[in-house]
């Protein structure tokens, strides 16, 4: 299968790791919307209880820098770059639009899904939410990081 064909079967919406945090967030009682046109970027979650969404990004789709899933393929480098670059440049001004709106803004990277167990990544989810912060992101590199004492007590 050429990586056009695999490419073209990636979709937007229901991914995985999409799946697997609006479960354990369901199983501990966060209701949420999904996908809601209203809002800048369609946000993946959106919990209007707490004024929060929650994007789950791809590491490829959305240049996740320093991750090993994340890397520009050596063909057509060209095309990639700019491609990702223009959903870098698009997520920033989605963000920035939010959180002009008022919204706390949460992105869980594709990374965390894969490599922290499932329960361990909806607790941290579930303190964020319960905490007063306007902006963060979950990835593999938190985790790790924390558990080498390199960081906080609490991901970015």
């Amino acid at each position: 299968m050429t990586r056009s064909a695999m490419m073209s079967r990636i979709g937007p919406k229901d991914t995985k790791p999409e799946i697997m945090v609006r479960k354990g967030l369901h199983r501990l009682g966060f209701r949420y919307r999904l996908h809601t046109k209203e809002l800048p970027g369609k946000p993946d979650i959106v919990l209007p209880k707490y004024r929060t969404v929650i994007f789950v990004h791809g590491c490829f789709w959305h240049g996740h820098e320093g991750c090993h899933y994340f890397r520009i393929p050596k063909t057509n480098t060209d095309f990639w770059q700019a491609k990702i670059g223009r959903n870098q440049e698009r997520d920033a001004m989605v963000l920035q639009r939010l959180a002009q709106s008022g919204w706390r803004i949460l992105t869980v990277w594709e990374c965390a899904t894969r490599q922290v167990s499932e329960d361990l990544l909806i607790s941290v989810i579930a303190d964020w939410l319960e905490s007063r912060e306007k902006e963060a992101s979950i990835s593999e590199q938190d985790f790790f990081s924390r558990l080498d004492g390199k960081s906080g007590s609490r991901p970015k």
